[in-house]
Protein backbone atom coordinates (compact mmCIF):
# COMPACT_ATOMS: atom_id res chain seq x y z
CA UNK A 1 0.00 0.00 0.00
CA UNK A 2 1.61 3.07 -1.02
CA UNK A 3 0.47 7.17 -0.75
CA UNK A 4 -1.05 8.40 -3.99
CA UNK A 5 0.60 12.14 -3.53
CA UNK A 6 4.26 10.47 -2.41
CA UNK A 7 3.77 8.19 -5.09
CA UNK A 8 2.91 10.65 -8.21
CA UNK A 9 5.59 13.09 -6.83
CA UNK A 10 8.27 10.24 -6.21
CA UNK A 11 7.84 9.58 -10.49
CA UNK A 12 7.83 12.87 -11.76
CA UNK A 13 8.77 15.87 -11.08
CA UNK A 14 4.89 17.29 -12.36
CA UNK A 15 2.27 14.67 -12.57
CA UNK A 16 -0.82 17.08 -13.31
CA UNK A 17 -3.61 14.45 -13.93
CA UNK A 18 -2.52 12.75 -11.04
CA UNK A 19 -3.23 15.95 -8.98
CA UNK A 20 -6.37 16.65 -10.53
CA UNK A 21 -7.75 13.48 -9.44
CA UNK A 22 -6.26 13.44 -5.70
CA UNK A 23 -7.71 17.08 -5.59
CA UNK A 24 -11.23 15.73 -6.86
CA UNK A 25 -11.08 12.63 -3.98
CA UNK A 26 -9.65 15.38 -1.61
CA UNK A 27 -13.23 16.70 -1.49
CA UNK A 28 -14.97 14.05 -0.44
CA UNK A 29 -12.16 12.50 1.47
CA UNK A 30 -10.77 15.68 3.30
CA UNK A 31 -9.63 13.46 6.36
CA UNK A 32 -9.33 9.92 5.02
CA UNK A 33 -5.78 8.69 3.46
CA UNK A 34 -7.20 5.84 1.05
CA UNK A 35 -5.18 2.60 0.72
CA UNK A 36 -3.29 2.68 -2.59
CA UNK A 37 -2.49 -0.18 -4.73
CA UNK A 38 0.02 -0.50 -7.13
CA UNK A 39 3.12 0.66 -8.81
CA UNK A 40 3.69 4.08 -10.90
CA UNK A 41 4.64 1.09 -13.85
CA UNK A 42 1.69 0.46 -15.62
CA UNK A 43 1.11 -0.53 -19.34
CA UNK A 44 2.54 3.19 -21.14
CA UNK A 45 5.69 2.52 -18.95
CA UNK A 46 6.25 -1.36 -19.62
CA UNK A 47 4.70 -2.26 -16.10
CA UNK A 48 2.63 -6.06 -16.34
CA UNK A 49 -0.66 -4.21 -14.85
CA UNK A 50 -2.38 -1.40 -17.04
CA UNK A 51 -3.41 1.01 -13.85
CA UNK A 52 0.10 2.46 -12.58
CA UNK A 53 -2.59 2.75 -9.28
CA UNK A 54 -6.11 2.21 -7.69
CA UNK A 55 -6.94 3.99 -4.39
CA UNK A 56 -9.57 2.51 -1.78
CA UNK A 57 -11.69 4.36 0.26
CA UNK A 58 -13.57 3.14 3.55
CA UNK A 59 -16.97 4.39 4.25
CA UNK A 60 -19.86 4.12 6.46
CA UNK A 61 -22.85 6.04 4.63
CA UNK A 62 -25.07 5.45 3.50
CA UNK A 63 -24.22 1.93 3.74
CA UNK A 64 -21.16 0.80 4.49
CA UNK A 65 -18.74 0.11 1.85
CA UNK A 66 -15.33 0.60 -0.45
CA UNK A 67 -14.79 2.97 -3.11
CA UNK A 68 -12.35 2.82 -5.17
CA UNK A 69 -11.01 4.77 -7.70
CA UNK A 70 -8.80 4.41 -10.74
CA UNK A 71 -5.35 6.55 -12.05
CA UNK A 72 -4.41 5.51 -15.56
CA UNK A 73 -7.09 5.83 -18.03
CA UNK A 74 -6.43 9.21 -18.13
CA UNK A 75 -3.34 11.61 -18.90
CA UNK A 76 -1.30 11.54 -15.09
CA UNK A 77 1.34 13.14 -16.30
CA UNK A 78 2.70 15.22 -19.49
CA UNK A 79 0.10 15.23 -22.41
CA UNK A 80 0.34 13.19 -25.43
CA UNK A 81 -3.00 12.40 -26.81
CA UNK A 82 -3.97 14.75 -29.79
CA UNK A 83 -7.20 15.91 -28.38
CA UNK A 84 -6.10 18.76 -26.15
CA UNK A 85 -10.03 19.04 -24.37
CA UNK A 86 -9.73 15.51 -23.18
CA UNK A 87 -6.87 13.61 -20.96
CA UNK A 88 -6.45 10.01 -22.28
CA UNK A 89 -9.18 8.08 -22.80
CA UNK A 90 -11.21 10.51 -20.53
CA UNK A 91 -12.07 9.41 -17.67
CA UNK A 92 -11.14 7.15 -14.60
CA UNK A 93 -13.33 4.48 -13.08
CA UNK A 94 -14.75 3.99 -9.59
CA UNK A 95 -16.82 1.23 -7.85
CA UNK A 96 -18.51 1.08 -4.85
CA UNK A 97 -18.84 -2.49 -3.23
CA UNK A 98 -20.66 -3.27 -0.19
CA UNK A 99 -18.57 -4.57 3.11
CA UNK A 100 -20.85 -5.71 5.27
CA UNK A 101 -18.06 -7.15 7.40
CA UNK A 102 -16.11 -4.02 8.02
CA UNK A 103 -13.09 -5.24 6.49
CA UNK A 104 -9.50 -4.04 7.10
CA UNK A 105 -8.45 -4.34 3.65
CA UNK A 106 -10.63 -4.31 0.27
CA UNK A 107 -10.88 -7.69 -1.68
CA UNK A 108 -7.99 -8.80 -4.05
CA UNK A 109 -10.20 -9.84 -6.79
CA UNK A 110 -11.91 -5.84 -6.94
CA UNK A 111 -8.67 -4.79 -7.35
CA UNK A 112 -7.94 -7.19 -10.16
CA UNK A 113 -11.67 -6.92 -12.23
CA UNK A 114 -10.34 -3.22 -12.32
CA UNK A 115 -7.39 -3.83 -13.62
CA UNK A 116 -8.95 -6.08 -16.07
CA UNK A 117 -11.35 -3.65 -17.19
CA UNK A 118 -8.21 -1.42 -18.11
CA UNK A 119 -6.98 -4.48 -19.37
CA UNK A 120 -9.55 -4.93 -22.28
CA UNK A 121 -9.37 -1.03 -22.91
CA UNK A 122 -5.85 -0.69 -23.38
CA UNK A 123 -5.56 -3.56 -25.55
CA UNK A 124 -8.80 -2.95 -28.03
CA UNK A 125 -8.74 0.35 -27.90
CA UNK A 126 -12.03 1.68 -27.22
CA UNK A 127 -13.00 2.54 -23.62
CA UNK A 128 -16.33 3.41 -22.03
CA UNK A 129 -18.79 6.08 -21.92
CA UNK A 130 -21.84 6.23 -19.30
CA UNK A 131 -24.49 4.15 -20.68
CA UNK A 132 -22.29 1.16 -21.55
CA UNK A 133 -22.87 -1.93 -20.10
CA UNK A 134 -20.93 -5.12 -20.70
CA UNK A 135 -21.37 -9.08 -20.09
CA UNK A 136 -19.21 -10.50 -17.72
CA UNK A 137 -19.89 -14.53 -18.59
CA UNK A 138 -19.47 -14.75 -15.00
CA UNK A 139 -19.81 -13.56 -11.38
CA UNK A 140 -17.57 -10.07 -11.59
CA UNK A 141 -15.84 -11.78 -8.27
CA UNK A 142 -13.49 -15.10 -9.28
CA UNK A 143 -14.13 -17.95 -7.82
CA UNK A 144 -17.96 -17.12 -6.44
CA UNK A 145 -21.19 -17.69 -6.84
CA UNK A 146 -22.87 -14.23 -6.98
CA UNK A 147 -25.52 -13.28 -8.98
CA UNK A 148 -23.81 -9.74 -10.15
CA UNK A 149 -22.12 -10.90 -13.35
CA UNK A 150 -22.98 -8.27 -15.75
CA UNK A 151 -21.73 -4.26 -15.38
CA UNK A 152 -23.02 -0.78 -16.24
CA UNK A 153 -21.08 2.03 -16.53
CA UNK A 154 -22.87 5.79 -14.83
CA UNK A 155 -21.23 8.98 -13.78
CA UNK A 156 -20.47 8.57 -10.01
CA UNK A 157 -22.81 10.23 -8.42
CA UNK A 158 -20.22 12.52 -6.06
CA UNK A 159 -17.61 13.04 -8.54
CA UNK A 160 -18.16 15.38 -10.81
CA UNK A 161 -16.45 15.52 -14.25
CA UNK A 162 -12.47 17.80 -13.75
CA UNK A 163 -10.09 19.50 -16.12
CA UNK A 164 -6.42 19.58 -15.76
CA UNK A 165 -4.06 20.62 -17.37
CA UNK A 166 -4.28 17.19 -19.47
CA UNK A 167 -7.81 17.76 -20.48
CA UNK A 168 -10.97 16.77 -19.23
CA UNK A 169 -11.21 13.71 -17.15
CA UNK A 170 -14.62 11.84 -16.39
CA UNK A 171 -15.51 9.97 -13.00
CA UNK A 172 -17.33 6.69 -14.85
CA UNK A 173 -18.88 4.29 -12.08
CA UNK A 174 -18.85 0.32 -12.49
CA UNK A 175 -22.17 -0.74 -11.07
CA UNK A 176 -22.49 -4.69 -10.45
CA UNK A 177 -25.82 -6.03 -12.16
CA UNK A 178 -27.61 -9.65 -12.16
CA UNK A 179 -28.06 -10.60 -16.16
CA UNK A 180 -31.74 -10.13 -15.60
CA UNK A 181 -31.13 -6.52 -14.94
CA UNK A 182 -29.02 -5.90 -17.43
CA UNK A 183 -31.51 -7.63 -19.90
CA UNK A 184 -33.80 -4.71 -18.08
CA UNK A 185 -31.06 -2.56 -19.60
CA UNK A 186 -31.75 -3.66 -23.46
CA UNK A 187 -35.35 -3.44 -22.94
CA UNK A 188 -35.47 0.33 -21.88
CA UNK A 189 -32.64 2.55 -20.89
CA UNK A 190 -29.01 2.01 -19.25
CA UNK A 191 -29.50 5.20 -17.82
CA UNK A 192 -33.04 4.99 -17.01
CA UNK A 193 -32.72 1.80 -15.50
CA UNK A 194 -29.82 2.64 -13.48
CA UNK A 195 -32.12 6.07 -12.20
CA UNK A 196 -34.97 3.33 -11.20
CA UNK A 197 -32.46 1.18 -9.49
CA UNK A 198 -30.63 3.89 -7.51
CA UNK A 199 -33.90 4.00 -5.26
CA UNK A 200 -32.62 0.24 -4.08
CA UNK A 201 -29.38 0.33 -4.67
CA UNK A 202 -27.67 3.52 -2.43
CA UNK A 203 -24.77 5.35 -4.50
CA UNK A 204 -25.45 2.38 -6.82
CA UNK A 205 -23.23 0.00 -4.33
CA UNK A 206 -22.30 -3.17 -5.71
CA UNK A 207 -23.69 -6.14 -3.39
CA UNK A 208 -22.38 -9.56 -4.15
CA UNK A 209 -24.70 -11.14 -1.62
CA UNK A 210 -28.41 -9.98 -3.29
CA UNK A 211 -30.62 -11.32 -5.89
CA UNK A 212 -32.16 -9.87 -8.56
CA UNK A 213 -34.25 -6.13 -8.03
CA UNK A 214 -36.64 -7.27 -10.39
CA UNK A 215 -37.72 -9.57 -8.25
CA UNK A 216 -39.42 -6.14 -6.76
CA UNK A 217 -42.97 -5.74 -7.93
CA UNK A 218 -42.97 -2.15 -7.54
CA UNK A 219 -39.06 -2.14 -9.51
CA UNK A 220 -40.48 -4.76 -12.25
CA UNK A 221 -43.46 -2.35 -13.20
CA UNK A 222 -41.72 1.16 -13.16
CA UNK A 223 -39.02 -0.78 -15.78
CA UNK A 224 -41.79 -2.58 -18.14
CA UNK A 225 -43.82 0.66 -17.97
CA UNK A 226 -40.97 3.13 -19.17
CA UNK A 227 -40.19 0.28 -21.97
CA UNK A 228 -43.65 0.13 -22.75
CA UNK A 229 -43.96 4.36 -23.13
CA UNK A 230 -40.67 4.88 -24.52
CA UNK A 231 -39.30 1.55 -26.31
CA UNK A 232 -35.54 0.18 -26.23
CA UNK A 233 -32.46 2.50 -26.62
CA UNK A 234 -30.81 -0.41 -27.80
CA UNK A 235 -29.88 -0.01 -31.88
CA UNK A 236 -28.10 -3.47 -32.22
CA UNK A 237 -27.25 -7.00 -31.03
CA UNK A 238 -23.53 -8.84 -32.30
CA UNK A 239 -23.81 -12.71 -33.00
CA UNK A 240 -20.58 -14.70 -33.82
CA UNK A 241 -23.77 -16.98 -36.01
CA UNK A 242 -25.35 -14.26 -38.77
CA UNK A 243 -25.56 -14.92 -42.73
CA UNK A 244 -28.24 -13.90 -45.51
CA UNK A 245 -28.11 -14.74 -49.29
CA UNK A 246 -31.13 -13.92 -51.74
CA UNK A 247 -32.32 -17.05 -54.32
CA UNK A 248 -33.59 -15.81 -57.45
CA UNK A 249 -36.99 -18.01 -58.25
CA UNK A 250 -38.49 -18.43 -61.74
CA UNK A 251 -41.63 -16.11 -62.17
CA UNK A 252 -41.41 -14.98 -58.59
CA UNK A 253 -39.76 -12.74 -56.00
CA UNK A 254 -36.31 -13.79 -55.00
CA UNK A 255 -36.40 -15.71 -51.41
CA UNK A 256 -34.28 -14.03 -48.73
CA UNK A 257 -32.91 -16.44 -46.79
CA UNK A 258 -31.52 -14.94 -43.26
CA UNK A 259 -29.37 -17.33 -40.99
CA UNK A 260 -29.07 -16.67 -37.23
CA UNK A 261 -27.29 -18.55 -33.75
CA UNK A 262 -29.85 -19.48 -31.79
CA UNK A 263 -28.24 -17.83 -28.85
CA UNK A 264 -29.40 -14.52 -30.19
CA UNK A 265 -32.77 -15.13 -31.02
CA UNK A 266 -34.17 -14.44 -27.60
CA UNK A 267 -32.78 -10.64 -27.68
CA UNK A 268 -34.00 -10.25 -31.16
CA UNK A 269 -37.80 -10.96 -30.29
CA UNK A 270 -37.84 -8.92 -27.06
CA UNK A 271 -35.98 -5.95 -29.44
CA UNK A 272 -37.82 -5.77 -31.91
CA UNK A 273 -41.18 -4.82 -30.54
CA UNK A 274 -39.43 -2.08 -28.62
CA UNK A 275 -37.75 -0.77 -31.72
CA UNK A 276 -39.89 -0.87 -35.12
CA UNK A 277 -43.28 0.54 -33.38
CA UNK A 278 -41.36 3.30 -32.26
CA UNK A 279 -40.03 3.85 -35.25
CA UNK A 280 -36.51 2.99 -34.75
CA UNK A 281 -34.29 0.32 -36.65
CA UNK A 282 -32.77 -2.45 -35.01
CA UNK A 283 -29.31 -4.15 -36.45
CA UNK A 284 -27.94 -7.45 -35.99
CA UNK A 285 -24.31 -7.72 -36.66
CA UNK A 286 -22.26 -10.64 -37.65
CA UNK A 287 -18.49 -11.25 -38.16
CA UNK A 288 -18.96 -10.09 -42.00
CA UNK A 289 -22.74 -9.11 -42.31
CA UNK A 290 -25.33 -6.96 -40.84
CA UNK A 291 -28.90 -7.31 -40.92
CA UNK A 292 -31.20 -3.65 -40.47
CA UNK A 293 -34.93 -4.34 -39.32
CA UNK A 294 -36.87 -1.46 -40.30
CA UNK A 295 -40.58 -0.26 -40.18
CA UNK A 296 -42.15 0.07 -43.17
CA UNK A 297 -46.14 0.08 -45.08
CA UNK A 298 -44.75 -2.62 -47.54
CA UNK A 299 -42.52 -5.73 -47.07
CA UNK A 300 -39.50 -5.59 -48.56
CA UNK A 301 -36.09 -6.99 -48.69
CA UNK A 302 -32.76 -4.65 -50.29
CA UNK A 303 -29.17 -5.96 -50.29
CA UNK A 304 -26.70 -2.79 -49.64
CA UNK A 305 -23.50 -3.94 -49.72
CA UNK A 306 -22.92 -6.53 -47.14
CA UNK A 307 -26.18 -5.19 -45.46
CA UNK A 308 -29.80 -6.80 -46.26
CA UNK A 309 -32.24 -4.15 -45.14
CA UNK A 310 -35.86 -5.55 -43.99
CA UNK A 311 -38.25 -3.92 -44.16
CA UNK A 312 -41.56 -5.43 -41.95
CA UNK A 313 -45.32 -4.08 -41.76
CA UNK A 314 -46.74 -4.51 -38.73
CA UNK A 315 -48.28 -7.75 -39.64
CA UNK A 316 -44.62 -9.38 -40.77
CA UNK A 317 -43.62 -7.55 -37.32
CA UNK A 318 -46.11 -9.50 -35.10
CA UNK A 319 -45.96 -12.66 -37.17
CA UNK A 320 -42.29 -12.66 -37.11
CA UNK A 321 -42.37 -12.46 -32.82
CA UNK A 322 -45.07 -14.95 -32.71
CA UNK A 323 -43.51 -17.83 -34.85
CA UNK A 324 -39.99 -17.49 -34.58
CA UNK A 325 -38.13 -19.62 -31.51
CA UNK A 326 -34.75 -20.12 -30.55
CA UNK A 327 -34.86 -23.46 -31.90
CA UNK A 328 -33.04 -25.15 -34.61
CA UNK A 329 -35.36 -25.20 -37.95
CA UNK A 330 -36.95 -22.81 -40.54
CA UNK A 331 -39.49 -20.11 -40.48
CA UNK A 332 -42.06 -18.26 -42.39
CA UNK A 333 -43.33 -14.86 -41.74
CA UNK A 334 -47.28 -14.48 -42.63
CA UNK A 335 -47.47 -11.88 -45.35
CA UNK A 336 -43.89 -12.13 -46.82
CA UNK A 337 -43.66 -15.21 -48.49
CA UNK A 338 -40.50 -14.11 -49.93
CA UNK A 339 -38.53 -13.84 -46.19
CA UNK A 340 -37.26 -16.99 -44.70
CA UNK A 341 -35.10 -17.27 -41.19
CA UNK A 342 -32.90 -20.34 -40.66
CA UNK A 343 -32.19 -20.77 -36.55
CA UNK A 344 -29.32 -22.63 -36.27
CA UNK A 345 -27.78 -24.24 -33.27
CA UNK A 346 -25.01 -22.49 -30.71
CA UNK A 347 -22.04 -23.69 -29.41
CA UNK A 348 -21.25 -21.24 -26.43
CA UNK A 349 -17.96 -21.43 -25.43
CA UNK A 350 -16.82 -19.44 -21.87
CA UNK A 351 -13.62 -18.78 -21.02
CA UNK A 352 -13.00 -17.44 -17.51
CA UNK A 353 -12.47 -13.82 -17.33
CA UNK A 354 -13.47 -12.93 -20.69
CA UNK A 355 -16.07 -9.99 -21.21
CA UNK A 356 -18.45 -9.53 -23.99
CA UNK A 357 -19.21 -5.68 -24.68
CA UNK A 358 -22.28 -4.33 -25.66
CA UNK A 359 -23.10 -0.43 -26.53
CA UNK A 360 -26.20 0.67 -25.26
Amino acid sequence: MQDPEAESSATQDRAPGWDAINHALNRIYPRQAPRHYGTVIGFALGGNDPLPGISAYKRITPVPHWHFVTYGFSELYEKQSDDPQISGYGFELTFRLADPDDGAEPPDWALNFLQNLARYVFESGHGFHAGHYLNANGPIAADSDSAIRSVAFAHDPELPPIDSENGRVEFLQVIGLTNEEEFALKRWSTLKVLDVFKDYLPLWTTDLERGSLLADGDVAARLAEGSAREGSSVGMIYTDQLAWEQRKRLLREPLTQVAIGARQVGELLALLPLRLPFAHKFSVVGPDVRVVFEPAARNSAEAIGDDLHLRLDERALRSLVSRLRAQAGDYEVDGFPALQLQVRKTEIRRTDGSVEQVIG
